[in-house]
């Protein structure tokens, strides 16, 4: 499995978000956007992450980022999800994997010692022409956007 790194193009996709609406990459051609990988909507570790990007919304958005969220889940558990959490960002559904596959966001993984098949935790940066910024595999859910906002030279 390839892992993409900077300077390669982002691959374009179209998903469903919480309320069924399609959100393609395409759509945010000449702007920053951060997109992340997680595992599961209502997770501990997921919440803790997805409540963070809210949390720091502001200061991204100002920066001129837009935030994308990505996981396996059905649109009816991510807008369960967003309405429990008040995110305010689209979070996306791809149930099939293949948006997760095509950015090397699902594969092996390490988990508690054993290697199993799932989501690997990953942020991305695009930036405005749509390539690669930044590639961050195996991100831990927290800290990591406080981390993510030095890394950008955004105060928090």
């Amino acid at each position: 499995m390839q892992r993409l790194s900077t300077g390669d193009p982002a691959p374009d996709f179209t998903l469903s978000d919480s309320e069924g609406n399609k959100v393609s990459l395409s759509d945010y051609r000449g702007q920053r956007v951060v997109v992340y990988f997680y595992p599961a909507a209502g997770t501990p570790g997921c919440t803790k992450q997805a409540c963070d990007f809210r949390d720091n919304l502001a200061e991204l958005n100002g920066a001129g980022y837009q935030v994308l969220g990505i996981s396996p889940d059905k649109p009816e558990k991510l807008a369960k999800f967003a309405a429990a959490e008040k995110l305010t960002f689209p979070l996306l559904s791809d149930p099939e994997k293949a948006v997760l596959t095509e950015w090397s966001a699902f594969g092996e993984k390490k988990n508690y010692g054993r290697i199993v098949q799932g989501v690997i935790r990953s942020t991305f940066v695009v930036d405005p022409e749509g390539k690669i910024e930044k590639a961050l595999y195996n991100v831990r859910a927290t800290g990591h956007v406080a981390k993510l906002l030095k890394d950008l030279s955004i105060s928090a």
